[in-house]
């Protein structure tokens, strides 16, 4: 697998990266932390106290090391794409309140056959261009509303989703996630919604010849390597390359400088690796995101109560890379934590969103994940947390590191929705 930095923004960032990757000490040789590493400590023990050092020397080494130890390297960005084709463009959405569309695109790295689905929502009442949410799917664009021209995928999808049948979509599928992405209530707000289905880049199954990640293996190569991508990394790389989308193609109707990246669960991980690894993505929600994303690393390993990474590393192994299965005894051996990934999306906002019943997602573990980051963001000239005790039930703390939990179970709902919208107003300011 290529070993580089995605975004256009850092791609400076790469070279040293791999220089980087080269010189990362080897499992046995890494010592036992039981605390939480300080995010502006280099691997080295040489303390960060500038701005510069941190953007320069500390972020490219956090970006490394994540990729190196947990995610795997994101795969390099396709040196050519087309829109394969427009499949439809539709203006009378939402009872012509808005536009919908959807792409086809396709990459021309060797050997990618994959074509990615980008459903785009605009408001049709503007004044200029609008901010937009990017978000990632489960059971395909067609899910999102009950549109007869939307794309049905034809790879795999989840056995869950409503209509699936012998683990492929079918038209009873249309609409069955509209009350999980609620168009209405976004186009109302101002915004728009680029979405794509990860089955696009990668189906969520333990094998790897389905997706992306065989284009990017060197000659000989049939199964990812220790630090190769796993599932999550390539999901990511999707968000950036609907980003990319967006920018070459929606630059008139989408203000670029105000994307905000949004996913729930498995791809709330991703939500926050893509915001991590590019600094196009002004805002992210990474809601319920749990072990492997915003929950720290560091717990028990016998504990019960919430996810841990050996319980995630057995049950999902396709998700992160091969290195990240040696911690599943020893999560302290981590050179990093979850505040650390956070910390690399400094100064931007981020929202970490929760439901009381998902104790899973370790809710409490993520607020002070939360507090981890928030000296990064000192350093770089802002306050991130202004609370020292997580809010209470409904109480949005609209900080540049913000905080929101509901009662409920395991979903993102129409009340999520409500709580995003007004985290992106407060640090957007409100679509006109």
């Amino acid at each position: 697998m290529l070993k580089s930095l995605i975004p256009a923004t850092l791609v400076l960032l790469a070279a040293s990266s791999l220089c980087l990757s080269a010189e990362f000490p080897d499992f046995k040789s890494l010592p036992a932390r039981p605390e939480v590493p300080d995010p502006l400590v280099m691997l080295d023990g040489t303390r960060v106290t500038t701005a510069a050092d941190w953007n320069t020397r500390r972020k490219p080494e956090l970006q490394a090391l994540f990729q190196h130890y947990m995610y795997g390297y994101l795969p390099s960005k396709p040196g050519k794409w087309i829109v394969e084709e427009v499949l439809f463009t539709d203006p009378t959405f939402l009872d012509g309140k808005a536009t919908l569309s959807e792409s086809r695109l396709a990459f021309f790295a060797p050997d990618l056959k994959q074509r990615l689905h980008v459903l785009l929502v605009l408001p049709n009442k503007k004044s200029g261009p609008v901010p937009v949410f990017v978000g990632m799917n489960f059971c395909g664009n067609h899910a999102l509303a009950k549109h007869p021209k939307i794309h049905i995928p034809e790879t795999w999808v989840y056995k869950s989703c409503a209509g699936s049948e012998n683990e492929h979509a079918t038209e009873k599928g249309r609409g069955t996630q509209a009350e999980t992405w609620n168009l209405d209530l976004i186009v109302d707000r101002g915004y728009a919604l680029a979405n794509f289905y990860s089955g696009d880049i990668d189906p969520d199954t333990a094998d790897f010849s389905d997706g992306i990640e065989p284009a990017f293996y060197k000659p000989g190569q049939t199964s990812p390597g220790p630090s190769d991508a796993g599932a999550i990394s390539a999901w990511a790389w999707g968000y950036h390359r609907v980003i990319d989308f967006l920018i070459e193609k929606h630059s008139s109707a989408i203000d670029v400088k105000r994307i905000a990246a949004v996913g729930h669960s498995r791809n709330g991980k991703t939500t926050l690796l893509a915001a991590a690894m590019d600094d196009r993505i002004a805002l992210a929600i990474p809601h319920q995101a749990g072990c492997g994303g915003t929950a720290p690393s560091r717990v028990a390993i016998d504990r019960k109560d919430v996810e841990t990474i050996r319980r995630i590393n057995t049950v999902f192994p396709h998700w992160f890379c091969d290195n990240f299965v040696l911690f599943n005894e020893t999560p302290d051996k981590l050179p990093f934590d979850q505040h650390c990934l956070l910390a690399l999306c400094a100064p931007r906002p981020v929202l970490y969103s929760n439901a009381v019943e998902d104790q899973w997602a370790n809710p409490d573990g993520q607020f002070e994940m939360l507090k981890g980051a928030a000296p990064v963001y000192a350093l770089l000239g802002t306050t991130g947390l202004e609370v020292k005790e997580r809010p209470a039930s409904r109480v949005l703390l609209d900080s540049k590191l913000g905080y929101f939990i509901r009662p409920g179970k395991h979903s993102m709902d129409r009340e999520d929705w409500g709580i995003f919208l007004d985290y992106a107003d407060k640090h957007f300011g409100k679509p006109k």
